[in-house]
Formats: C-alpha cells, structure tokens, sequence
C-alpha cells in the first residue's frame, strides 16, 4: 500500500519508528517531515499530509503530534480527509470499517511504539464495508455536509 506520514516535532521520533515499521512490511511511504525535533508547527504537517491523500498520491495517511488532538482537527478541514485520533486498536479498525477513515492520528505523548504499530496494523488492515448500506449512507451525508460547506473546494479536489 502506499501512505503518506507527517508528524510535527513532537511526533517526530515516532514517526521516524512507525516510517520504518511500514517499509519493514513492504509499504512504499511519502515522509513530509517532519525531518527533526526541532519546533514546528502542526498544522503544516497535516496540510502536507491532507495534500497527498488529495492528490490521489496515497491510499492512507498517519498523522503524529504530542496529543493527536492538533493535527486531527487541521486534517478534518481539508475536503476528502476523514482522519481519526485512535489510541486503541478498535477505533483504528472500526474507523475504516464504518467511517472509511483515511488518516490514523496518533499522539505521541499518548501512545508507545508498540501500540502505535498495532494500531497502525489495525487501521491498515482494515476495509470499508463498502456492501453495508448503512455505512456507506453514513458516508454520504459526512460528504454532503462537506458539499454544503466547502463547495468550492470539493469541486476543485474532489471528495476522496
């Protein structure tokens, strides 16, 4: 599979463990930094990220920060991203399954390497249930709500 990462410098070094866990089990990954600890800003980060999932360049995305919580909401205002904060393995399955998420939020304050890979797993693992009626009548009134509120933008990238 193909995935973007992006993580600010909080989540930097768990991004750094969950890029070679990925390419370990043969994903091909787009890194967008960030590249060091250094301070910097979330929201740039997961604009990156967002970008990539867009631009059809990618099939999923993970996003890092300290909490999770920055890089989550910044993700959610881009058209075609549904990310999700999941620090259990449930939420990082199920969110796919029956929100067809496309980027798993994690932070790194929060979580350990070791969870962070069986949420990773989870998450990656997982499908949209794509023959259930009802999830995939939920996601179309998350897209709709998205329609109504961001037109522009959905016409010019397309709802993902």
């Amino acid at each position: 599979m193909k995935l973007v990462v992006g993580a600010d410098h909080a989540g930097f070094p768990l991004k750094e463990e969950i890029r070679g866990y990925l390419e370990r089990l043969g994903h091909e990954v787009i890194d967008v930094g960030a590249y060091n600890a250094e301070p910097s800003d979330y929201p740039d980060f997961a604009e990156a990220v967002g970008r990539v999932l867009m631009a059809k360049r990618a099939e999923r995305g993970i996003l890092i920060c300290g909490s999770g919580v920055g890089v989550n909401v910044a993700a959610n205002k881009m058209p075609g991203i549904r990310a999700c904060m999941c620090h259990d393995t449930y939420s990082a399955h199920q969110g796919v399954e029956h929100d067809d998420i496309n980027v798993l939020v994690m932070g790194a304050r929060i979580v350990g390497s070791a969870l962070a890979f069986e949420l990773v797993a989870s998450f990656l693992h997982a499908h949209f249930q794509k023959l259930e009626d009802r999830f995939v009548r939920r996601v179309a009134k998350v897209k709709a709500i998205e329609s109504r509120y961001m037109p522009e933008a959905v016409k010019q990238h397309g709802g993902n």
